[in-house]
């Protein structure tokens, strides 16, 4: 695929809305300036309706698709590591770097079988105005809706995403009658550590325990935090001796951990419990499963996984 380097586009003085628009287009034929005027005008209008990124991506192309045809726009903010794509990319290209009030939206990237000619892309980069506050917009919701679900200690998931998490892949897969696994883990001995050094120092073994266990994972797994010291990791295509290699794996890797406070050193260690989807079970027995299995781990002496038997 041939590439190019990205053109930066600043709408940041769109504010002046129609009549910016009308003197970008006053150089161009009477004709043709009436025409994406009111394409702009009408794209703006239809990019109010949805916060969404896909749906406000694809309405975008649909609009855009009239006046300079393409086969693929691709949409990708590594800021914010959001990436979306419509359509299926072709050849030639042309990319473009969005600002908005000195703000960098990210990049959009047209692509089709032939090359854009310089009118074509003048057209784009005007097109793209109609874009420009409906994308920042579509940002600020996402933001708002991912931090609604994230833990702001670990910055991983949150509980509220454990439960909407575990509903969806339970139903996904019993539709494909693909393996699932659960994994939850308890950190041992937290409690004597608030105790002993202060819950400033607990929450940084809980931060230190998050960020060992993130780095085991895939982009698939779903990793989140419920309680005090407790995680879960909602594994999908995965059964129960992936799960089982997984847990004990981090098992070791948190046993690794050691920090030093008032001139102790305090070693971490976790507990673990495994359990995957048998039977006609739901979520919720799955869970309870794999809860009562770490309870195990814990009675047998911590610092172990426990393996959940058949519901």
């Amino acid at each position: 695929m041939q590439t190019e380097a990205a053109k930066t586009v600043d709408f940041s003085a769109w504010n002046a809305g129609p009549a910016a628009m009308l003197a970008w287009l006053k150089p161009q034929p009477p004709g043709d300036a009436r025409r994406h005027y009111d394409t702009a005008l009408r794209t703006i209008a239809l990019l109010q309706t949805t916060l969404e990124l896909n749906p406000l991506l694809r309405l975008f192309s649909r609009e855009v698709g009239a006046t300079v045809a393409h086969s693929s726009v691709h949409y990708r903010n590594n800021d914010c590591s959001i990436e979306a794509s419509v359509g299926r990319s072709a050849r030639y290209r042309r990319t473009f770097r969005v600002i908005v009030e000195r703000r960098d939206l990210g990049r959009l990237t047209f692509s089709r079988g032939k090359p854009f000619t310089v009118r074509e892309t003048a057209l784009l980069e005007f097109l793209l105005s109609s874009l420009a506050y409906p994308l920042r917009n579509a940002l600020r919701y996402e933001n708002a809706f991912q931090a609604s679900l994230t833990d702001p200690l670990t910055g991983v998931y949150n509980r509220g995403m454990l439960e909407s998490a575990l509903q969806r892949e339970v139903s996904l897969a019993r539709r494909h009658g693909a393996p699932l696994s659960l994994i939850i883990l308890d950190i041992d001995g937290l409690k004597a550590v608030n105790d002993n050094f202060g819950h400033e120092r607990g929450d940084h073994l809980i931060k230190a325990v998050a960020r060992s266990v993130a780095g085991t994972l895939r982009r698939s797994d779903i990793f989140c935090r419920f309680g005090g010291d407790e995680f879960a990791l909602v594994l999908s295509n995965t059964d129960q001796h992936g799960a089982a290699v997984l847990a004990e794996t981090i098992r070791k890797r948190t046993a690794g951990i050691t920090r030093i406070f008032d001139h102790q050193a305090v070693k971490v260690t976790v507990s673990v419990g495994v359990a995957s989807l048998s039977g006609t079970e739901d979520d919720k027995t799955l869970f309870a499963r794999a809860d009562q299995a770490l309870y195990r781990a814990k009675g047998a002496g911590r610092n172990c996984i426990k393996v959940a038997g058949a519901a």
